[in-house]
């Protein structure tokens, strides 16, 4: 079991496949995260990611934008559901919603994003084809504190993969997907876990350090 004397109530929302999710969970099956998986927020009704949630025994709430009036209203009903569970730690898991800064201003400091580049580079969407279309060797997946800037807050930790001659968008997402993001989200949250990373006057700081560039892994491609 986690131990409770750490930071380690986690709150995961999402919005389609959860496949980040998938690998939180399955990184605490293998002692990799010592992190609780106390409830996952999605804002579709019909998400694949409720069914992986369903699946590992953990509560599942569906807060939808068309149920309220306005965004400010949907960003009020998913923060008074978020308090309720206690977090410590809040992870951004394909999330496809952009948050209000209300919503960032009270969570700041324990909410975190992956993103599908290699920030500062390609904020926003489609990163895979406009990493293909740029011609850019390298590609991969993003850690970072989420502020009221896109994309844009402090990064922790960046994994890459070479992009290959024959890749699509399709097959360049599901490699970074497979080799980065499910493995560094949960090392990043691990280190939010056992009280190692904290956010201080927009600084990363791990182990009490400051992070001048978000730490970067390379990881070899797969067959």
């Amino acid at each position: 079991m986690p131990d409770r004397g750490i930071a380690n109530r986690l709150v995961v929302l999402i919005s389609g496949n959860g496949r980040n999710l998938q690998g939180m969970i399955d990184a605490v099956a293998a002692g990799r995260l010592s992190a609780e998986l106390v409830h996952v927020f999605c804002d579709r009704q019909n998400a694949a990611g409720l069914t992986r949630a369903w699946r590992a025994g953990i509560p599942t709430t569906i807060v939808s934008r068309r149920d309220h009036e306005s965004r400010a209203a949907f960003d009020r009903a998913l923060a008074r559901r978020i308090v309720a569970e206690r977090p410590d730690w809040i992870a951004l898991a394909g999330f496809m919603r952009i948050l209000s800064s209300e919503f960032v201003q009270q969570f700041a400091g324990k909410l975190l994003n992956i993103h599908p580049s290699l920030l500062p580079k390609y904020k926003g969407l489609d990163t895979h084809s406009r990493v293909l279309k740029s011609g850019d060797p390298r590609h991969g997946a993003t850690v970072h504190f989420v502020s009221d800037d896109l994309d844009g807050g402090p990064p922790v930790l960046s994994g890459s993969v070479a992009v290959r001659e024959d890749d699509d968008a399709a097959t360049l997402s599901d490699r970074v997907m497979r080799r980065v993001e499910v493995h560094i989200y949960p090392r990043v949250l691990e280190w939010a876990a056992q009280g190692r990373l904290a956010l201080r006057d927009q600084s990363v700081f791990l182990d009490g350090e400051p992070l001048a560039s978000p730490l970067h892994e390379s990881f070899d491609d797969d067959q």
